[in-house]
């Protein structure tokens, strides 16, 4: 498959990260990627869009009344639009959590080329973390031309964001092996080479994605596998991909592009679990300085100086939907009034990749 996109950053989950990462990884299966850089997200856990409007209806709040949610410092807040606050304890709202956050053991989006979050930083800031030269090159450039402002990170912030991060990777890694040992394994922590990776999923088709990674609770709902069937037979429905036709012989794409089936060693290096943020070239503090926005607005000044400057030429962010309240739609857009409109932490999944291909397929038709 080859996409028709150049040049397309993706805001995006850890989970989603990875599943770019393992497209970029596979050019000669998968098609050249779409993807030219990765701004990750700091993320503990997602939310199930239908859970968490019915919590909030036991609590007689409705969807289309809150402006904004927030997770932090072990409660779940919804601001309403008439000024009143609503803050219940984390442990109440775990139950929206979706499944598949119970086995993710990424915190900070380890394999982005930039990675943010609130986190570690002081209220109106973000703690903005460079992992690839590509990303130390966003940064510095961002900051030298004025988008953002940067300040050293203290070593309190970065203690608090490393206790956070390996929190996530012991509870989580509890739950991984709480399920491998009832017989519901988590795949994509087994670890192996790429000629190892090649001979498990030569054979593996839909029914096997959802055997393995569906059906018990392991879909992250990034579309990664809507993106790479060849066929068009994939969708996403009732929030969990379907087959909706046959798959060709021999053809393992879905499978290879998923992030919760097998991951090579080559993409997620198994010392990353001794590294509470994974690998990093430079970490700091950082607010913006010309636009507005949730902890310092930090993503959406880099993803207008990525837009002004042609970084690339789109961006994929996540907005929300105009007739379902708070539930979330992936865009691609090049309008730094879109970014802006997108700006903000929705807290539930939605499949990034989709909107890729649905992109592509509009543009084959055109053609």
């Amino acid at each position: 498959m080859t996409a028709n996109h150049k040049g397309v950053t993706l805001v995006g989950t850890p989970c989603q990260i990875i599943a770019a990462a393992k497209i970029e990884h596979y050019p000669e299966t998968l098609g050249e990627s779409p993807v030219d850089f990765k701004l990750g997200l700091f993320c503990m856990e997602n939310f199930s869009h239908s859970y968490l409007k019915e919590f909030l209806k036991q609590n007689e709040i409705e969807m289309g009344d809150v402006d904004q949610f927030r997770v932090e410092k072990g409660h779940f807040w919804a601001y309403l639009k008439n000024g009143d606050v609503f803050k219940t304890p984390l442990s109440k709202a775990k139950a929206c959590m979706r499944k598949n956050c119970q086995v993710c053991v990424d915190y900070t989006s380890e394999l982005a080329d930039l990675s943010v979050g609130s986190v570690g930083s002081a209220p109106g800031w973000s703690t903005l973390i460079a992992r690839t030269e590509k990303g130390l090159q966003a940064l510095q450039n961002a900051e030298n031309k004025g988008y953002i402002e940067t300040k050293p990170l203290e070593q309190s912030g970065l203690k608090l964001l490393e206790n956070l991060a390996n929190k996530k990777k012991k509870e989580n890694k509890g739950e991984i092996r709480k399920r491998e040992s009832v017989a519901r394994p988590v795949i994509y922590r087994r670890y192996m080479s790429d000629a190892e990776f090649e001979t498990e999923v030569a054979s593996c088709q839909f029914d096997d994605l959802k055997s393995d990674v569906i059906d018990i609770g392991g879909c992250v709902l990034c579309g990664a596998c809507y993106y790479a069937c060849p066929e068009n037979i994939i969708s996403i429905e009732d929030r969990k991909p379907q087959l909706r036709g046959n798959c060709p012989s021999e053809c393992n794409l879905c499978y290879v592009a998923c992030p919760r089936t097998y991951v090579s060693q080559e993409i997620l290096s198994r010392d990353l679990d001794q590294k509470a943020l994974g690998d990093y070239l430079k970490i700091v503090s950082a607010r913006a300085t010309n636009v507005e926005g949730q902890d310092g607005g930090v993503a959406t000044a880099l993803l207008n100086y990525i837009l002004d400057e042609n970084v690339t030429e789109e961006v994929v962010v996540v907005d929300k939907s105009e007739q379902n309240p708070w539930k979330p739609e992936a865009v691609l857009t090049s309008d730094t009034e879109e970014v802006k409109k997108a700006a903000g932490t929705k807290y539930s999944a939605c499949p990034v990749f989709k909107v890729l291909k649905d992109n592509d397929n509009k543009e084959k038709e055109v053609s």
